[in-house]
């Protein structure tokens, strides 16, 4: 059943390949603009910074900008959007389990975004800077579980921001909120190495450098299977943590007309 709702994820994504192309060509965009930022930042350094020289650089940028789309890194209000509503009692009276049967439909969105959107930046990125990529494959293997892993995480922590509906009804305030802590301590404007010990400290107390500092140095090399199984326990208690949550969500919920 949930395989059947994963093809289903493939197939509704699918749909919109003109939108999944304009939104590669803008990751491509900005990554022209970061890797101009950030290798000014490298050079100004002295060539090096946090362990990142020019090569290592571009390349976590170029990744960044392949992963963001696959991992959702941004906003998602579909959950929020149906216990506003109230189809959410729809959802309930269903023999599936709501969370999962959203999160089997996510990971069809990002296992269909991985071509359209991750591929043409990988591309432009070689062309223009160059890629330093590991030359075996195991981190290629390793990165593809970290991967899969951190797309889960994401839905992960979306599924518990979008629960706040069932208290405040308007996502807007909370989604906001996650979206700038979350771009911030997981990587995406500057990599967690760069940070100053303090925010480093309080980046990994959170799961957000799991969603891409992690794939992305599994994928180049810099880290192992530590880092996967870190990126695994975050998504085991998170996951425990949303059908906790879901479940006082559920009992309070009062759906309009009765």
């Amino acid at each position: 059943m949930y395989a059947t709702l994963f093809v289903l994820g493939i197939r509704r994504w699918s749909a919109y390949r003109t939108a999944a192309f304009g939104a590669a060509f803008t990751n491509c965009v900005f990554g022209l603009i970061r890797s101009a930022v950030m290798l000014a930042v490298v050079a100004t350094a002295g060539g090096t910074l946090g362990g990142y020289d020019q090569a290592t650089t571009a390349t976590y940028v170029w990744l960044g900008q392949a992963l963001a789309g696959p991992i959702s890194l941004f906003g998602w209000g579909e959950l929020a959007q149906r216990i506003r509503s109230g189809d959410i009692a729809v959802d309930l009276a269903r023999p599936v389990d709501p969370m999962l049967s959203f999160l089997a439909a996510d990971l069809g969105r990002a296992t269909f975004s991985l071509l359209p959107r991750g591929i043409p930046p990988l591309l432009v990125g070689a062309l223009v800077t160059g890629l330093a990529l590991p030359h075996v494959p195991g981190p290629y293997l390793l990165g593809a579980l970290s991967v899969a892993i951190a797309s889960a995480l994401s839905f992960a922590c979306r599924w518990l921001v979008n629960l706040s509906a069932f208290w405040l009804l308007d996502l807007r305030g909370p989604m906001t909120l996650y979206l700038v802590l979350s771009n911030v301590l997981c990587g995406l404007v500057v990599p967690v190495r760069w940070f100053p010990h303090w925010l480093a400290v309080l980046a990994s107390a959170t799961p957000f450098p799991s969603l891409l500092q992690a794939p992305i140095d599994v994928l180049t090399g810099k880290a192992g299977a530590a880092t996967v199984l870190t990126q695994a326990l975050w998504l085991v208690g998170l996951l425990v943590l949303g059908r906790l949550v879901f479940a006082l969500g559920a009992r309070k919920l009062v759906v309009q007309g009765g």
